[in-house]
């Protein structure tokens, strides 16, 4: 059987391609080995799934372990004790059943109170404390639980009291046997679980579940780790593939999300051999190659940007806070108090970073603009007006793109519109103005994305791929010749950087006195071409 990529349900380092983690599996077991409860909290398609049947075949040669999960658990199993302490019951006993080897060591009797407990209608959650310590008592060895997809129980009172009961237990493990460790895996951390179910004002401070230790696992992707899957698919492939250059830029543009890494290694494999310009894997296995990979991704509809869509309508509070870092450039303070941020981090698109809450990787954010734009792209007259330049192929030469061409029209149509208008209007505004105007000239041939290391308030680096070729653009609000100066040596530094020749400047200048207009300035062999509206 061939070794692919997956990005759907569980990986095998025996059928799939896939980085090793067994560095963490080893942190987590030695959380096990301390009697730990812990939580697994990490945002969707993050590898949780995956880990946790690892980490069960690794368990079970020292402990019983049962893993289970919540997943497809109707509303009806929540609504009394009896039923939900039926439906754990009878998903222990159904892993039981097909799972002797990491349950060996539990006696026929315990196997057969399990199994009439299961369809026990008077049994409560006293009943169900009971079993677990008759369980752990009589078993050979110590016992571990793990519970999958905790979040499909988050909104049920019932679920709280059985970790209420859970941390009973604990707190009383001494006198009272239960389980050595209790692993929960979900998005939503036991924190906020309680938010859906209690007044805002103790969602924060409030838990049915606080013994749980601190998980501080990194599950994230790192260049290395991406080198070694690659690796293992050269041996198979032979692709001559720089196998670092590829790592690199895999995680530039994804910070090591385990699901893009995944998906855009599948995309390499499955999706771009054969096309223009792809003849054979070693043409598909190059930066040309992965940028092709990036605009396919990006293009493409999968659960996780559906459920980001999804968490941004649900919270509007954290739609606007990403907006803001977005379009406004806003550096925002990060706190852990703070409840938007936290749910931003906790679905996996911000994270902390320099004391400062930021999109959490180039996808998202790539993802995030085209989401935000796509929604003002009917009303947008800088979006039309772009369009008809398209249309009159006034950008594109011999294949190329003009890019000094494009800050030439942006800039007519941009004080023929917007040139009356206030200050701290085009502050606000002014960047999200010319991305509108860059998406129907791009669209189909290139992408872009922000350059991290520049984004606030007062300047903006874009980095446009179109067609294989790179061009810089910075975006910048006019705070006098003295910043004006510096912000040209930056770009003339970022040109080092990415090999090139030619910069270009955007300033948005709001002096009564000033030029409109794009000029032409050199610095020895590099050009900078700047356009002031």
């Amino acid at each position: 059987m061939c070794k692919h990529f997956n990005t759907t349900g569980l990986c095998f380092p025996e059928e799939h391609y896939m980085v090793n983690i067994d560095g963490r599996l080893e942190e987590i077991r030695q959380m096990v080995d301390r009697g730990e409860y812990f939580a697994i909290n990490r945002a969707r398609q993050y590898g949780k799934t995956t880990t946790l049947s690892r980490l069960a075949g690794q368990l079970s040669s020292e402990y019983i372990v049962f893993s289970i999960s919540f997943e497809g658990m109707e509303d009806a199993v929540y609504e009394t004790a009896s039923s939900f302490c039926q439906r754990f019951c009878r998903l222990l006993y159904r892993f039981l059943r097909y799972n002797e080897r990491m349950t060996d060591g539990i006696s026929g009797l315990l196997k057969e109170e399990l199994r009439r407990m299961q369809s026990d209608d008077s049994a409560d959650l006293e009943d169900l404390s009971d079993f677990i310590s008759e369980l752990c008592g009589q078993s050979d060895k110590l016992v571990v639980i793990m519970i999958d997809e905790v979040d499909q129980a988050g909104n049920q009172k019932i679920f709280l009291s059985f970790l209420g009961m859970l941390r009973r237990k604990f707190l009383t493990r001494k006198t009272e046997p239960t389980f050595h460790s209790v692993i929960l895996a979900g998005v939503y951390d036991i924190k906020n679980l309680k938010l859906k179910v209690r007044p805002m004002e103790e969602h924060q401070y409030n838990s049915p579940w606080n013994i749980a230790a601190e998980f501080q696992v990194d599950m994230s992707f790192s260049r290395e780790d991406i080198a070694g899957m690659l690796r293992d698919y050269e041996q198979d492939h032979h692709t001559r593939m720089d196998i670092m250059k590829i790592s690199e830029f895999i995680y530039d543009y994804t910070s090591g999300y385990p699901f893009l890494v995944s998906r855009l290694c599948q995309i390499l494999d499955e999706q771009i051999l054969g096309k223009e310009g792809f003849p054979d894997l070693t043409a598909v296995w190059t930066a040309d190659g992965a940028a092709k990979a990036v605009k396919k991704l990006l293009a493409e509809s999968n659960t996780l940007f559906d459920d980001m869509v999804k968490k941004l309508n649900d919270f509007p509070e954290l739609r606007q806070a990403v907006y803001a870092i977005l379009f406004k450039g806003e550096k925002i303070s990060f706190s852990v108090y703070n409840h938007v941020f936290n749910l931003g981090v906790m679905f996996g698109f911000m994270k902390e970073e320099n004391d400062n809450i930021v999109i959490s990787n180039r996808i998202f954010e790539m993802q995030l603009y085209n989401l935000f734009i796509s929604e003002e792209l009917l009303d947008s007259v800088m979006y039309k007006s772009a369009a008809r330049d398209k249309d009159r192929n006034l950008f594109i030469r011999d294949g190329r793109l003009d890019m000094e061409q494009v800050l030439v029209r942006f800039t007519e149509t941009f004080t023929d519109i917007y040139g009356d208008a206030e200050e701290r209007f085009l502050e606000e505004n002014g960047r999200r103005f010319f991305l509108l105007y860059w998406k129907p000239i791009i669209n189909g041939a290139g992408n872009y994305y922000i350059e991290s290391r520049t984004r606030n308030m007062r300047r903006t680096d874009v980095i446009v791929d179109f067609r294989g070729e790179q061009f810089v653009c910075e975006l910048k609000i006019w705070h006098g010749e003295e910043y004006n100066k510096r912000g040209e040596e930056q770009l003339l530094q970022y040109l080092d950087d990415y090999h090139l020749t030619t910069g270009y400047m955007l300033s948005f200048n709001f002096n009564q006195k000033k030029n409109v207009g794009v000029r032409k300035m050199k610095f020895g062999k590099r050009t900078i071409i700047e356009a002031v509206v």
